[in-house]
């Protein structure tokens, strides 16, 4: 699904009163379990290409699974560490469905990167994530090394630079 069309569902979504032609919060939670279940896939290929990347396979990737979230919403977070990264005491690459208690329709985000609608009710609608997931793990990459340094992302501190060093 293109951009626009997948913003187009989201704002009719928010007009209806809707998410994938459920109304009701019980209906809105199934087609969000749903949902995690698909963009599992999307996700992790997200961060395993960052990992190899921009990390030379020194991370690692864990995922929380469907779990409740303060607030009493759904969510689920996929997250990528790696040495350099808890050394420098920064939070992870993450990406992270959720479905708020006070939201209307699940959203995605990263570990520094704010909203964006989710709307995946199959594996085509996963796939098309795919794009999104990748611009969310880049701006959080590139927040992370903001917060810390260059040397957070082993591919470039390992490299040696134009003229040697």
């Amino acid at each position: 699904m293109r951009t626009h069309e997948a913003l187009l569902r989201h704002f009719r979504d928010l007009r209806d009163g809707t998410h994938g032609h459920a109304s009701s919060r019980e209906d809105k939670e199934r087609l969000f379990t749903e949902t995690v279940a698909l963009m599992d896939a999307v996700a992790r290929q997200t961060l395993d290409e960052v990992n190899t990347e921009l990390l030379l396979g020194t991370g690692q990737i864990q995922a929380t699974g469907l779990t409740r979230g303060q607030d009493g919403g759904l969510m689920a977070a996929w997250s990528l560490t790696w040495p350099e990264q808890r050394r420098a005491g920064v939070e992870p690459v993450a990406l992270v469905a959720h479905y708020g208690r006070g939201f209307q329709h699940p959203h995605l985000r990263g570990g520094t990167v704010g909203e964006w609608p989710l709307n995946v009710f199959n594996a085509s609608d996963a796939a098309d994530q795919l794009p999104t997931l990748r611009a969310i793990a880049a701006a959080d990459v590139h927040n992370l090394v903001f917060q810390a340094d260059y040397r957070l992302i082993p591919a470039v501190a390992e490299e040696a630079p134009p003229g040697g060093r």
